[in-house]
This record gives structure tokens, sequence and C-alpha cells, in this order.
């Protein structure tokens, strides 16, 4: 056919090139897109950029089923795929003279997530997994915190490209199309004992719509707003520059970025983790002792004419008679706690952000105040 309609165009496309690509089933949903929406009952040669822009334009002000409004980025990614289908039509079926796409503006791509874990959703979020009804729940998530993998490559992983010895978990095939090699730290390994040991197959038995629907239902029901579970893997990255000695070269080994650029959007450095490096070996000792010391918030509450305070983080509470005796022995029990802590090899735990509500008010109790 010389002119065909849109929508037959795009079904060639999908079974002679989407095919052969690894975002096969995202391209065909937006094939599917395009298919029903009015460009689709459109001949190819008939489309003009001005039918290009009434689409974009269209899709810009439609909403997605959870009634949130479809992105920037998701109508580039249409457009991208009509101008690239356009180009093969042109250039290798012959079934257009142009490229109608070429010429019309694309949205602005939107800045990059900069959404960071904190330490008191980690906590909640791990306390959920502990005791969901799969126990791979919690391995999945700590995995992705620790080696930040995508979740497809989490998914994927088979227990024959795992080496438990040297702490490596091999990816045959990832996303941009190389394989690479894992580095496992000790927490992940954990993780990854916590599944029975096979000697093959998936380690994991989730598939990727069982998967995405546990962790969004869990999110829901936790409570927190605006977490992704590709967060983690950003989160993950952030902490490699954060807490590590690697190069910039050495983390993007590990997450499989092949652009520098790309690698540089997702590390949001906590401006407070960078304070430490300013001054080089200066007073190391002196700063990593004030470094590990932290306020802790705590509840104070009268008990049978007794103050008692809670320190949740530090798991300890303490009953005086008076609010100024509860605080000291509160202060001097969670400066021992932090030094027991740091002389076992242990890294004291971060403070929560906010505590839940509780009788009681909530105070920080501040060892070396």
């Amino acid at each position: 056919m010389k002119n065909p309609m849109l929508k037959t165009g795009l079904s060639r496309y999908l079974k002679t090139v989407s095919i052969l690509k690894k975002g096969y089933e995202q391209e065909r949903y937006r094939i599917q897109l395009l298919t029903n929406s009015f460009l689709g009952s459109m001949k190819v040669r008939e489309i003009q950029s001005h039918h290009i822009a009434n689409y974009r334009d269209q899709r810009l002000q439609s909403k997605k089923k959870c009634g949130n409004p479809i992105s920037p980025a998701t109508v580039r990614l249409e457009m991208g795929l009509l101008q690239n289908f356009y180009e093969i039509a042109r250039i290798e079926w012959g079934i257009s003279s142009d490229n109608p796409v070429s010429n019309v503006r694309k949205p602005k791509s939107s800045p990059g997530r900069t959404r960071r874990l904190t330490p008191r959703e980690e906590a909640r979020i791990l306390r959920e997994c502990a005791i969901h009804q799969s126990e791979e729940m919690y391995s999945i998530v700590v995995i992705a915190i620790e080696t930040a993998m995508r979740q497809g490559e989490i998914l994927n992983l088979r227990w024959e490209h795992i080496n438990l010895t040297s702490r490596v978990a091999h990816l045959p095939q990832t996303k941009n199309g190389t394989a690479r090699d894992i580095p496992l730290s000790t927490r992940a390994k954990e993780a990854i004992l916590k599944i029975p040991i096979k000697t093959n197959g998936q380690v994991f038995s989730y598939t990727s719509a069982g998967f995405k629907s546990s962790w969004r239902a869990m999110i829901k029901r936790l409570k927190i707003e605006d977490l992704k579970f590709h967060d983690l893997r950003h989160e993950a990255i952030s902490r490699l520059f954060e807490k590590s000695s690697l190069d910039m070269m050495e983390v993007a080994a590990i997450s499989g970025h092949k652009s520098l650029g790309m690698l540089k959007r997702y590390t949001h450095l906590k401006a407070q983790k960078l304070v430490k490096k300013l001054d080089g070996n200066k007073n190391k000792g002196r700063r990593f002792i004030l470094d590990n010391i932290n306020a802790y918030p705590a509840i104070i509450r009268q008990v049978d004419n007794q103050f008692k305070i809670l320190v949740p983080d530090l798991k300890f509470s303490v009953l005086h008679t008076t609010r100024p005796g509860a605080i000291e022995s509160a202060r001097a029990i969670a400066l021992k706690c932090i030094i027991a802590r740091i002389k076992d090899g242990e890294k004291p735990p971060q403070p929560d952000q906010f505590l839940d509500k509780a009788p009681g008010e909530v105070i920080l109790i501040d060892p070396l105040k």
C-alpha cells in the first residue's frame, strides 16, 4: 500500500521494528494510544505538522486513570515514537515523503525527580515489608536501596548469576543492552540470603505487574506521598556518592548509566553530607565522633508524679522525679548508647524526622548539650 492509514503503518512498525527492542511492551502501549487517537484513522501522507501539534496539545490536557495529568515526558516519548515511525516509513518503506513530526515543538522535559527517601520512610517501609504476606518484598526493597538496580533487573535475577562468595550479581540483560556486574554489600547479601537458596532459576517469583501492585498498595497503606519504587534507585546512587570514595565512572559501572549526564541527574547530594568532605582529613577523629552523635526526638510525659522519657530510636526510657533530672539522665544514657555502638563497630541509628502522634510532649535529647 502506497498510502495506508496510520494505524496500519503502526501495526507494521510494531511487528518489524518495536519487536526487536527491549522496550517492546512500552512501545506496544504507546502504539495502541496512537492507533486509538484521531491520527490512527488518517492516511499516513495526509497527516501534517498541525495534526501532530493538535495530538500533542490534547494529550497534555488529558489525565491518567488515577486522575493525575499526563506528564510532558510521556508525550515526548509518544512523539518520538511517531517521528521514528515516519523516518522508517520515508526511508525504508516509501509510504511517506516527509516527516511531519520533525518541525513540531515537543513538550519541555520536566526536571529530573529529586525525591529522596527519608530515614523514617525507610524504617516504616522495611517494617511493613517484614510483615508482608510475601517474604520477598523485604529483600527486593533492600536490594534496590543497596545496589541501585532497576525493578526489572531485580525481578529478573537468577540464582546461577549470583556468586555469594565473591558477592557479585551478574546481569546479562539490562535496559541499555549491555551486561554488567553488581557488587553486593553485606546488607544486600543478607537480603538475598533471606530467600531460600536454589542452584538455578528466578530468585523472585513476582511478575512486574504483581510487584507494582504490591508496592503501590503498601505505599498507600503507609500514607507515604509521591514515592515511586524507581526513587529507591535514585536514593541508592546518591548514597554511593555520599557514603563512599567511588568516583563517577565507578558509580556509572554499578548503575549502568552510559551517559554521565544522565547519571548526574540522579545524584542530588545532601549538603550536610558534602560538608564532611570540605575539610579533608583535618580533625578526622573529632569529626567522626561529632558526625555520629546526634540529637534524638523523645516523648516526655508524667507518670505517677514522675517524668518518663522514651527515646524510640535508641530503644530506652528513663524515669525521674523532676523534668530536668529526666532530661539529664536521658542525655547521659543516649551518649552511652551511641559510644557503645561505635565501640562495637556499629553505626548509631539516624534520628527519626518526626514521631507518630503519641500522648506526651515531643522534645529533642542532645547528648552533647
